[in-house]
């Protein structure tokens, strides 16, 4: 009964305080806001973050998640005690995980761009940011644990934090956004200053149990432009800027990679119809197109009996191409003879076959001439090959070109095999290897 009580009154309190802040100007609420940040620089060494891979880690995320949204009104109970969802079956999603003593804490997923497109972009308009340079992600799926939710952030910004740095560092993201309730829109727009994709909020978000739902987004780059101005000055607990792009939190475990690979799938066949089919009704409730699809990612023969059948003539009807499980995003130099000099272009590669490849490039090239690209697959694995630009065109406010190899070198076709072949992320680490790549290390 006195926890009950005690229940009621804190809730009222924060009603209350929600109330009177509402009540103050919007430069003034969102300075308060930004008052009342507490990161800590050196987190307690029980926290640990990192991406959630196992089954039990992802069963412990899911059912955080379920409890949340059921809580917020954002779902109805399922039996299985899991809020899983189609997207959760993609190799373009990653899952991250806060576990304290060894028990998850915190969850949010990071939902690249894939054969599904976005959840949000069923009721927001995504146009205007898939014209600037850079990829976009959504951030969904976020749930503290309800004994972390009133300790000032102590699980929230690292996690953040960790969100943060992998979109940039591992997940080739520029761009987030999200769909969240209104009465949460204020905290994003105050602390890490994302910009509404709309004015006005949409009343009913299907992902979300028919909630009412405001979008936005954030440049991650940008955004530490804004971060240094407003955060720079300030103390390091209340200093965002520092915390997010200077300090290294030892309780982040990095993803291990062989290859400049920018995305992390974890679900093997076991765990897929695990979470798909036994613990809940994703892949029955499926329409042959989307089953199409996924078959179209894992189209591994170990795969084949957890994956949902289509009819008989659906792929006659709905051609699809073979989509990749492994996207990369590897730096590379084309060295072009002409009038006895060699001409330097450099080169992001984004896609690898075994006889071609794409590759952003800012500089014009001259199409049709051979040339020699060395190409940087990871901290110690390069390729040499002759190839020749194709095609130029427009790919997510970037220009691209398609390249033909006639001859791959020993290093290039043990790297196309790898991410022809692999399942999952782990199938591509070399346990000996001593340094595994970002995109940082890239650049560095």
């Amino acid at each position: 009964m006195k926890k009950t009580l005690r229940s009621v009154a804190r809730k009222l309190v924060h009603q209350t305080v929600r109330a009177a802040l509402a009540l103050l100007p919007r430069a003034l609420r969102f300075a308060v806001y930004r008052a009342m940040v507490d990161c800590d620089p050196q987190p307690d060494p029980r926290l640990t973050l990192k991406i959630a891979d196992t089954q039990d880690e992802l069963e412990a995320c899911f059912g955080l998640l379920h409890d949340a949204y059921v809580s917020a009104g954002f779902m109805v109970p399922q039996p299985s005690g899991l809020r899983v969802t189609i997207y959760h079956a993609l190799p373009t999603t990653t899952t991250l995980c806060a576990k304290w003593d060894g028990q998850v804490v915190g969850t949010i997923s990071m939902i690249r761009e894939g054969v599904f497109g976005f959840p949000l972009q069923s009721v927001f308009n995504l146009s205007g940011l898939r014209s600037r340079s850079g990829n976009i992600a959504e951030i969904s799926a976020l749930a503290i644990a309800p004994t972390f939710r009133k300790t000032g952030g102590k699980i929230l910004f690292p996690l953040m934090k960790f969100m943060n740095e992998y979109g940039l560092e591992y997940f080739d993201t520029r761009h987030i956004v999200i769909a969240v309730n209104p009465s949460k829109i204020e905290m994003y727009e105050s602390l890490l200053f994302f910009e509404r994709l709309q004015a006005a909020a949409i009343d009913n978000y299907d992902f979300a149990n028919g909630a009412p739902a405001v979008g936005a987004s954030l440049d991650l780059v940008e955004a530490a432009k804004v971060f240094k101005r407003v955060y720079g000055h300030k103390p390091a607990r209340k200093n965002l800027w520092r915390y997010f792009t200077q300090h290294r939190l030892p309780n982040i475990q990095t993803p291990p990679r062989r290859f400049f690979t920018t995305n992390d799938p974890v679900l093997t066949p076991k765990m897929m119809d695990y979470f798909f089919n036994q613990r809940s009704d994703v892949f029955a409730t499926l329409d042959d197109r989307k089953r199409l699809l996924l078959r179209s990612i894992y189209d591994h023969q170990a795969y084949d009996a957890v994956l949902p059948l289509p009819l008989q003539d659906a792929r006659i009807v709905l051609p699809l191409r073979q989509h990749q499980r492994f996207s990369i995003r590897c730096p590379a130099r084309l060295v072009v003879s002409s009038y006895g000099s060699g001409l330097r272009y450099f080169l992001q590669v984004i896609e690898m076959s075994l006889h071609g490849f794409q590759a952003e490039c800012a500089t014009l090239l001259p199409e049709g001439l051979w040339g020699r690209v060395e190409i940087h697959l990871g901290v110690n694995e390069s390729a040499c090959v002759q190839a020749r630009p194709v095609r130029r065109q427009q790919i997510s406010g970037a220009v691209c070109y398609s390249f033909e190899v006639p001859d791959p070198d020993p290093a290039w076709r043990r790297c196309v095999q790898a991410l022809q072949s692999g399942y999952t992320r782990d199938d591509l680490v070399l346990p000996e290897a001593e340094h595994w790549p970002s995109l940082r290390s890239q650049a560095a």
